[in-house]
């Protein structure tokens, strides 16, 4: 920085303020110094030199217990990080995703992020990058769950779901539930009547709450190793395959209930999100925003206050939730 500044005939502190504080240097002193620098090779003040003087990196790293590709792949994840991604467009700051593997490294990969602040997709009871988050003692928010101290952005599951629930098994005999997975093995299955308790995946400990509250009968549950229209498919063809099958199912997804319409579409299917296709195929379903809860954890992980009022929902009735269409 010196020899710019005497190779353009100018203050240290002015290249300084040319890379740092443009708006405080001349047009004609800033010509000088890029020139300059430009001649010598100089690319500008090291960036992490200046983070470690600024205290802050202008990025907010997002905590995915998912392979990396799960964030493009999953539309619930998409939606939610658009919604990231709006609030560090405008604060001009970066995004990081942090990919959780499972493995034992995963609590040092959180603790040596090189970032602001977290953002930590919903997640297990007995994760413990959740703790790794906390520990750091940078603004941190947690999508969906688990409470464990950090300000945690989500819908009432349990009352969505029972109002969902209410309008897929209105005139049910078999009702049914296609599940997200119960805990971290991911485990594909089919269960009756579980216990919701025993799931350690809070958004799918109290939705299968709510659709339990739904209903007095028998509840069937196909639980999915993923979240996809394939699975729906695959495992509505597994329910309808047994002897006496549901005549109603609601899904945690639209993506598992459209793939589920994809097998059986004269039972009452409901989803969850109300995404664009869900609109198309005419499906019944919760909506909420997930890139609104996504700019809101963008905000706390980026130090502001959580605006104490919970996300909204609402159910949208289309005709998938008929028993007899055809």
């Amino acid at each position: 920085m010196a020899e710019v500044a005497r190779a353009a005939g100018v203050s240290v502190m002015t290249v300084s303020y040319t890379y740092s504080r443009p708006a405080r240097v001349s047009a004609a002193a800033a010509a000088k110094v890029r020139t300059a620098a430009a001649q010598l090779g100089y690319p500008g003040p090291d960036p992490t030199a200046r983070s470690l003087r600024r205290g802050r990196v202008g990025s907010i790293g997002v905590v995915i217990g998912e392979p990396l590709t799960y964030a493009f792949d999953d539309p619930q994840a998409a939606r939610f990080l658009a919604g990231v991604a709006r609030v560090c467009a405008a604060d001009r700051a970066g995004l990081t995703l942090v990919p959780i593997t499972g493995e034992s490294d995963d609590v040092d990969r959180v603790a040596e992020a090189v970032v602001d602040g977290f953002v930590v997709w919903t997640t297990a009871d007995d994760d413990p990058v959740v703790d790794a988050v906390a520990a750091t003692g940078r603004p941190a928010a947690v999508h969906g769950g688990p409470d464990r101290g950090l300000p945690v952005v989500t819908i009432d599951n349990r009352a969505a779901a029972r109002a969902i629930g209410a309008e897929a098994f209105a005139h049910a005999r078999r009702p049914a539930v296609v599940s997200f997975p119960l805990d971290r093995a991911r485990e594909s299955q089919v269960l009756v009547d579980p216990n919701p308790t025993t799931a350690t995946f809070p958004i799918t400990r109290e939705r299968l709450a709510g659709y339990r509250e739904a209903t007095t009968q028998s509840l069937e549950v196909a639980v999915a190793a993923r979240n996809s229209v394939t699975e729906g498919a695959r495992l509505t063809a597994a329910l309808l395959s047994a002897s006496d099958p549901p005549d109603a199912i609601a899904a945690m997804s639209d993506e598992l209930a459209l793939g589920a319409l994809q097998v059986e579409p004269n039972v009452s299917i409901t989803g969850w999100d109300d995404s664009e296709a869900a609109e198309h195929a005419g499906l019944t379903t919760v909506w909420q925003s997930l890139r609104d809860q996504g700019a809101e954890c963008a905000r706390i992980a980026l130090g502001r206050r959580p605006s104490g009022d919970p996300p909204a929902w609402r159910i949208v009735r289309r005709g998938s939730a008929s028993i007899n269409r055809s």
